[in-house]
């Protein structure tokens, strides 16, 4: 999809550039598009070939020979789509060079698929198989390089490299050596590094549903879920940001990205906030959490949530089914410290002229809202999690050629769909190919078993200090990594250890998850509030710190349902009923202590701040005890605000 943001000065300091990862790649014209438009659709018609055991003309290849083949054909669009250097704006002959060797590797491989399984070839093969794996890293290297960040491709190099040093590495970082030769065969025709977990998960899952995703917005879709919380909310006490929240989370669940989604979004509703009366850093910090958020709401969550199902083995139902009461409360927090926010400062909404009628926004587009009603139901109650999003996608894609009068989908931009997704797929299929490598690396020489055993001892079972060391672990490696490739390294070396001493497997999981996306609106990095500043035109740094505390509750969120599985819909019905009542007043006090104001007892005194806080604070924690006294401050506080509310003499 393209996207496109506005940057300029704020006027206390020069705000950076932020570029959406997701923008549409000026490369792909002329040659380029016709090329990545063939790959595309051979890379399509062979995943649903395999997804839905067509066999079409025969050709029904083992699962090896179909990774080998999904890589090929999208590294090497990635290849077309992505430079080797930044100013690169033309296809060279190298990258052309490139995809035909990524073609001719990935053929040569899956052609020969059953014999790698059969002859072990990943502990010893022929040279020329060994060559032919060490140019598959290479190119696994590259593309990762071209697609990621630096610190992510010297992570994979590192990491890639280690069976080569492991016996000199100390301690538990100690693990089997091999040669140059074996590991590269290990790398490649093994099934736990390149075409390990990661990389099966995008293929036989994750590939449809960003098919799902580029087709709802091509389509039209981004801009009906706007439309549609504009006409829900936009004439509210502060319907702009309001609209903001729901409108980011809606499309931020589908494109993955937080900054994508901030440079997407941000650019409507940020300049609305503003003008309504929101503080430039308030609004650009609002736009953030909104679209951090939207990686975490189910039913699409991104690439971590499904490679977190296979980890875990359990259906992706599952995932959705424990996140679900985490998101709402995040995004509960976010809609009511916006309206807390304008009720202090006495911000209206839009007026009705500029907002569009509701029923006849959703005459406009219901097929937007059966879709994903449809999608949720074909996750949650059938569970055929493959399949799901390629028959949404055909149902939103027979509505627009319907409607081709009306959404002007003719061919080209058939064509560009189509390209778009293969963009989309390549992007992923690149970072996932090189964080195999680092999965792999770990799984052969044990260090992964090790690390996570010796975690544990050295913290000597001790919960909390195993909680913090995984929270500043996913916190740092979110700064420069994809939130995907993050979850992947720590799922391996760390989520065992927090298993380890009596967590939860699904809240081990999802506690990285959540600390590495915390890294977009957390400073110095912040990537989503820079892109929000950037829009907002103010300072970056201040937005990101007023993100920090509107989106607060992200931090708390794992802790506590580390500690209360109830959370995540774990445990008897009473006792997660209980949970999501505490935790949801524990979401209103809090945020009535970050703005200052609460509904009928209005601007609230610094000592009432505190003392909601503290309240919030203890609803929170997964015991009683606790929640009588927090409910008991709560009440008390509020009586002595009313109580000097009616006795003009006194000042509180």
């Amino acid at each position: 999809m393209t996207t496109s943001s506005q940057s300029s000065a704020a006027p206390e300091s020069e705000t950076p550039i932020v570029e959406d990862p997701e923008a549409r790649s000026v490369r792909l014209a002329g040659a380029a598009f016709w090329a990545a438009f063939v790959l595309t659709v051979i890379g399509l018609v062979l995943t649903i070939n395999q997804m839905f055991s067509l066999a079409i003309g025969g050709f029904r290849p083992v699962s090896t020979a179909y990774y080998y083949l999904v890589i090929g054909l999208f590294v090497g669009v990635g290849f077309l789509a992505f430079p080797a250097r930044k100013k690169q704006r033309s296809v060279r002959w190298f990258d052309w060079a490139l995809v035909v060797v990524a073609l001719g590797t990935s053929a040569w491989m899956a052609s020969r698929a059953q014999m790698i399984l059969d002859r072990g070839w990943n502990l010893d093969a022929p040279l020329e198989a060994t060559i032919v794996a060490g140019v598959f890293v290479l190119l696994a290297l590259e593309a990762v390089r071209r697609t990621g960040e630096t610190i992510l491709f010297v992570v994979c190099i590192v990491f890639a490299c280690y069976p080569l040093y492991a016996d000199h590495m100390p301690g538990f970082l100690w693990g089997v050596q091999l040669d140059l030769g074996q590991t590269v065969r290990e790398h490649v025709y093994g099934l736990e590094s390149i075409i390990g977990i990661p990389v099966q998960v995008v293929s036989d899952t994750l590939i449809g549903f960003i098919v799902f995703g580029v087709v709802l917005a091509n389509t039209g879709g981004s801009s009906f879920f706007m439309n549609f919380a504009s006409s829900l909310m936009g004439t509210t006490r502060g319907g702009p940001a309001k609209v903001a929240i729901v409108s980011s989370g809606l499309f931020g669940m589908l494109s993955g990205s937080p900054t994508s989604n901030v440079l997407t979004t941000g650019t409507l509703t940020i300049p609305t906030m503003k003008r309504c009366g929101y503080d430039p850093t308030y609004a650009g910090a609002v736009e953030a959490c909104a679209s951090t958020g939207g990686s975490l709401m189910p039913p699409v969550m991104g690439a971590a949530a499904f490679i977190m199902a296979s980890f875990l083995n359990v259906p992706y139902a599952e995932v959705v089914t424990a996140a679900f009461l985490p998101a709402i409360l995040f995004y509960l927090a976010l809609l009511l410290q916006s309206d807390l926010y304008a009720a202090r400062r006495g911000l209206k909404g839009v007026s009705a002229s500029e907002v569009p009628p509701v029923l006849a926004t959703i005459l406009s587009g219901w097929y937007y809202i059966a879709a994903l009603i449809g999608l949720t139901l074909l996750l949650l109650v059938w569970r055929v999690e493959g399949e799901a999003p390629f028959w949404v996608s055909l149902f939103l894609l027979g509505i627009a050629i319907v409607r081709r009068s009306v959404t002007g989908f003719d061919l080209r931009a058939f064509a560009q769909l189509v390209v778009d997704v293969g963009q989309a797929v390549a992007q992923l299929v690149c970072l996932i190919a090189g964080i195999g490598l680092i999965v792999g690396s770990m799984s052969v020489t044990g260090v992964a078993n090790s690390f996570s055993r010796e975690l544990v001892q050295y913290a000597g079972s001790n919960l909390a200090l195993l909680l913090a060391a995984g929270a500043l672990t996913s916190f740092i490696l979110g700064m420069g990594m994809t939130a995907s490739a993050c979850y992947i390294f720590l799922a391996i070396v760390l989520a065992p250890a927090l298993i380890q001493v009596g967590i939860d497997p699904m809240a081990a999981h999802l506690y990285i998850f959540y600390w590495g996306i915390v890294s977009f609106i957390t400073p110095p990095v912040a990537l989503a509030a820079i892109a929000a500043a950037s829009i907002a035109k103010a300072d970056a740094m201040r937005v990101g710190f007023t993100s920090l505390r509107i989106g607060s509750v992200l931090l708390l969120l794992p802790v506590l349902f580390v500690l209360q599985p109830a959370l995540i819909l774990k445990g008897p019905w009473p006792m997660i009923l209980q949970a999501a009542v505490t935790a949801t007043v524990a979401v209103v006090l809090l945020a009535a202590a970050f703005e200052g104001y609460l509904w009928k007892l209005g601007v609230l005194p610094l000592w009432a701040r505190a003392a909601f806080c503290a309240a919030g604070l203890l609803l929170f924690v997964p015991e009683g005890y606790t929640d009588l006294v927090g409910a008991a401050i709560a009440v008390a506080v509020a009586l002595a605000l009313k109580l000097a509310a009616r006795s003009p003499g006194r000042s509180m």
